[in-house]
């Protein structure tokens, strides 16, 4: 039987809060709020820092202020 490492890598996170309202944005951005957690002014929802993530925030860097968390 093999062993397994049950430790696992600390990753890091990135808080991510929305400032900008989704009135007149395009159907591609909201559905990318959507699946951030977010959707109204001031939600805030903690991410993993990983380049999925990270693209999606490209996407919709108009709309959102991302912090990384220590």
């Amino acid at each position: 039987m093999a062993k397994t490492n049950k430790s696992k890598a600390v990753e890091k996170q990135i808080k991510v809060r929305q400032v900008r309202s989704l009135i007149g944005s395009k159907p591609i951005h909201k559905g990318t709020l959507r699946a951030l957690g977010l959707g109204r002014i001031g939600r805030e929802h903690v991410l993993p820092d990983r380049p999925e993530i990270r693209g999606m925030l490209r996407n919709v860097a108009h709309l959102v202020v991302v912090e990384e968390i220590q």
